[in-house]
């Protein structure tokens, strides 16, 4: 049976903001534009990449009403702590047009297997949404083996995995060879080892959304050489702290967001980091 949860390159998409905080939809529509022309297989909202969470509900409401009307498929980010918010947010989404929820782990109090089993059968039974597991121990401190990703693979409604433990290529290919073949496995980590995790069997990326032209073309391609052009970029954007505002940062440089503002507790990038991006995207001839 084919996994209805969208496969392939699915940017997550920032959030803009006007410099006064507010969300910005004239540039979040451009930006969505922005992947239609460039290719992608579907975009993701409110992950990691997103600020989301820094979202009201209202405000995600109202983003994913502008995305879904890109005909896209739409993945809709679940960072609740707890099981009956997921649901919430999960039906929210669902109601909303999302194709599909990419579900963090509860993490506020660290959960056992078991209770992960649970929640996860929970949300994928009550949430109204084909359920994507996201695997971050880094920001979440939950740590999910291949076998317990494989028990979650059995359940209804869960579809999919976006693995971004490291070294991610040796867990990708454990889970594609350990779970059924139609749950899907992604990488995610801006895309840092995406050649290595197709290799392995991933069949979809969720980078960040600012050179999804870019990526598609060495997806294509399979090119190391091609792929090796964008590491620089790549790495700047995996900066803790202002990932969020370097992302911005090349957007508003490529002319398809219009401020760079971020929500605190992100941070802004300082001036001669700004000029280190600069001399990268002048290597990648977005930049003059």
């Amino acid at each position: 049976m084919t996994s209805p949860t969208p496969a392939g390159l699915i940017p997550v998409l920032a959030t803009p903001f006007h410099p006064s905080g507010e969300l910005d939809p004239a540039s979040l529509q451009r930006l969505t534009d922005f992947q239609v022309s460039s290719g992608v297989d579907g975009v993701a909202v409110f992950g990691f990449a997103s600020e989301g969470f820094t979202l009201t509900g209202g405000e995600r409401a109202q983003i994913l009403r502008i995305v879904v009307r890109s005909g896209l498929p739409v993945v809709a980010g679940v960072g609740a702590t707890a099981v009956r918010e997921a649901v919430e947010q999960s039906r929210i989404a669902a109601e909303h047009g999302a194709a599909a929820v990419m579900v963090l782990p509860p993490y506020m109090v660290k959960p056992s297997p078991a209770q992960l089993v649970d929640f996860y059968g929970q949300v994928a039974a009550e949430g109204g949404a084909p359920v994507m597991v996201q695997d971050a121990p880094g920001p979440t401190g939950v740590t999910m083996p291949v076998p317990l990703l494989v028990e979650l693979s059995k359940l209804d409604g869960v579809t999919s995995v976006k693995i971004e433990t490291q070294p991610s290529p040796p867990k990708v290919g454990a889970v594609v060879e350990a779970a059924a073949e139609d749950f899907l496995v992604l990488g995610g980590q801006n895309a840092l080892f995406v050649l290595e995790e197709y290799a392995r069997g991933a069949v979809g990326t969720m980078p960040a959304c600012e050179f999804p032209d870019l990526l598609a073309a060495v997806l294509r391609s399979r090119s190391r050489a091609e792929f090796n052009r964008l590491l620089p970029l790549i790495r700047f954007g995996l900066q803790p702290g202002i990932a969020w505002s370097i992302h911005k940062h090349v957007l508003v440089r490529r002319g398809i967001i219009a401020s760079a503002t971020v929500r605190s507790p992100a941070a802004d990038a300082d001036a001669q980091t700004l000029t280190y991006l600069d001399d990268v995207l002048r290597d990648l001839g977005l930049w003059q």
